[in-house]
């Protein structure tokens, strides 16, 4: 296999001063930095665009897929999903997208609004309401529920790592039974076109709270959409994340099943990180762990009848 160039800040300016229409971004050429350190595929383009380079031909079929995915979406939610300006190859097999900034920052540094809140529960809705077909004439492939009891052993292993480093009561996972989890089991026939990767930096929030886009769409699966609920409650914490799915007529089953996978998930990502399997940002893996624990209401309710609605 060939190896795939490393893009450079010559090789991105060249790209883009040939899309750019002349004057657009500055008689000098448009100003090009990396989003950030060591990850020389995204970069900034001037002050209105992003673009975003496929490291390897996997990737170039998920950026061609989200091109026509953001298409089908966009006219289902209330929330800005980004436009490509141009697109094309900038090597040989290896796709990029430059895409039109969406403004704002994101939640890992705004705090999230009531009306942030029912700009998530509009996109969970919207996702709800894109024909599944349709997606997968998209190329979006279908993704079958974890198992939440599987993930609840693992995380108990890690948990006590996690105390023994004082980190972490352990403690709080019992919380989550063997039978409990078994209750939160994903129902069939509730699969729908789910973002899959709602962490808080592809969520874009203003500084009045409100949320203003969604980015990163190459992740998306027709799957579980407990999976979304748990992604934004490692971005905007698990009572908004609950508020927003139950705005948008999610019901216990879902909204518990999303909370305890982000609980167990920010659980395994800290321990993997901390005992040197796995990159990241130790603070931003501890703030997502507490997102993810922050209590809600709807915990104490442990009974599900057989026949309640799903969504």
């Amino acid at each position: 296999m060939t190896q795939a160039p490393t893009p450079t800040a010559d090789t991105v300016r060249r790209l883009v001063r040939s899309l750019l229409e002349t004057g657009t971004e500055g008689t000098g050429g448009p100003d090009v930095r990396p989003v950030r350190e060591g990850h020389g595929h995204t970069w900034w383009v001037g002050t209105r665009h992003v673009l975003r380079l496929a490291p390897d031909r996997e990737a170039s079929v998920r950026r061609r897929r989200e091109l026509r995915l953001r298409d089908l979406v966009r006219p289902h939610v209330p929330v800005a999903v980004p436009a490509s300006v141009a697109h094309g190859d900038w090597a040989p097999g290896l796709a990029y997208t430059l895409d039109a900034l969406v403004p704002g920052g994101t939640a890992e540094r705004h705090d999230v609004s009531a009306v942030g809140e029912a700009d998530l529960a509009g996109l969970l809705t919207g996702l709800r309401a894109v024909p599944v077909r349709q997606a997968e004439s998209t190329g979006v492939p279908r993704s079958a529920p974890r198992s939440l009891e599987a993930l609840r052993r693992m995380a108990v292993h890690a948990a006590e790592r996690l105390a023994a480093a004082d980190e972490f009561d352990a403690a709080r996972l019992h919380q989550l039974t063997p039978p409990g989890a078994a209750q939160l089991a994903a129902q069939p026939g509730t699969a729908v076109l789910t973002h899959h990767g709602l962490t808080g930096e592809h969520v874009v929030a203003s500084t009045d709270g409100r949320v203003r886009g969604i980015l990163h769409w190459t992740e998306a699966v027709v799957g579980d959409p407990a999976e979304d609920i748990a992604g934004l409650a490692v971005s905007v914490g698990s009572p908004a994340a609950v508020r927003a799915a139950t705005l948008a007529g999610y019901g216990a089953r879902p909204c518990l099943r999303g909370l305890w996978l982000a609980r167990c998930d920010a659980v395994l990502h800290l321990t993997d990180h901390l005992e040197g399997r796995a990159p990241g940002d130790a603070g931003l893996l501890r703030t997502r762990l507490r997102r993810a624990w922050e209590p809600i209401l709807l915990e104490r309710v442990t009974d599900f009848k057989d026949d309640e609605p799903e969504l």
